[in-house]
């Protein structure tokens, strides 16, 4: 049971560390995001040109603190989310359920375990991330994008929410977040498992060195950024909605009404507003987080 438990805990600091350095690019990635919402092309200001516009402009009208905004909650939730991804697909992993008869990984097996995995952390850690979205959202004025919530920190967020709609208005959101975890876990799981497994056999690096998770994990970022944004997208923009006096959403019924609204009146193009900061954040947080996973169960075992 202990040997267990330590799977989770070891998830939860690799995705913490890989946290602390990707947060910025995660607020510059929801600006982002947020800009234009049911908007087409070319009828509104583009506060945010690009990724590195978003950096000058964030830290000009915001102050450079607030290109950590959300880090409280970004950590709750990496610690929560990927400590029971990680650690619930460690298990499955050291059960032999991603592997056949044989004991050979195999592709499928990994996609389905990755996305089992990926739905419970993205369910538990859910009222983590809705705050952290909202916090990354507040902005001075004339850069503001989205809805404005104006909270002072995560304690007050959770707990303004909490008294406003019970203990559903903290899993607001939730099913966007659903179905972008569990396709990101799914492929970044199984494509980091099955790389892993096939640098290690091509022998390019020593047998045990970091350079063969370290390539997996590249590999992998660039498939999970690839099938992730648009989902992406979508989480972002439902958590971030503004509610009415019961907590129905102002913009969204759910995902797929929001997943049909931006097709509509943003076009494809919507479904990718901050691909470049996304992969600049979800890159290293990927490569890190695995890395640091994969080195971590060394060191513990």
């Amino acid at each position: 049971m202990l040997a267990q438990l330590k799977e989770f805990g070891l998830g939860a600091g690799a995705a913490c560390g890989a946290c602390i350095f990707s947060n910025p690019l995660e607020v510059v990635k929801t600006r982002m995001q947020l800009q234009g919402e049911l908007r087409a092309r070319g009828t509104y200001t583009r506060h945010y040109r690009h990724a590195f516009h978003a950096f000058y402009t964030i830290a000009r009208y915001d102050g450079l603190r607030s290109l950590q905004s959300g880090l409280v909650p970004a950590l709750a939730y990496q610690a929560v989310m990927n400590g029971f991804r990680l650690g619930s697909y460690q298990v499955l992993t050291n059960l032999k359920l991603t592997a056949n008869s044989e004991g050979e990984i195999e592709f499928w097996r990994c996609l389905v375990a990755g996305a089992f995995s990926g739905g419970i952390g993205a369910f538990l850690g859910s009222p983590a991330y809705m705050v952290k979205t909202h916090l990354q959202s507040q902005s001075a004025e004339i850069i503001a994008v989205g809805h404005q919530h104006h909270h002072t920190g995560f304690v007050h967020a959770i707990s303004t929410t909490y008294k406003q709609f019970g203990i559903t208005g903290l899993w607001r959101g939730v099913s966007g977040a659903l179905a972008r975890v569990a396709v990101g876990s799914a492929v970044q799981l199984s494509t980091f498992s099955t790389t892993k497994l096939k640098i290690a056999q091509m022998g390019f690096f020593n047998p045990g060195s970091w350079l063969i998770p370290a390539s997996a994990s590249m590999v992998s970022s660039i498939a999970v950024v690839t099938f992730m944004t648009p989902f992406d997208v979508v989480s972002t923009r439902l958590y971030n909605q503004g509610t009415n006096a019961s907590g129905k959403g102002l913009f969204y019924n759910g995902f797929v009404d929001c997943f049909i609204k931006i097709s509509k009146r943003e076009g494809i193009t919507g479904f990718f507003k901050g691909l470049g900061p996304h992969y600049f954040r979800i890159g290293p947080h990927t490569i890190l987080s695995l890395l640091f996973w994969d080195q971590l169960k060394k060191l513990a075992s």
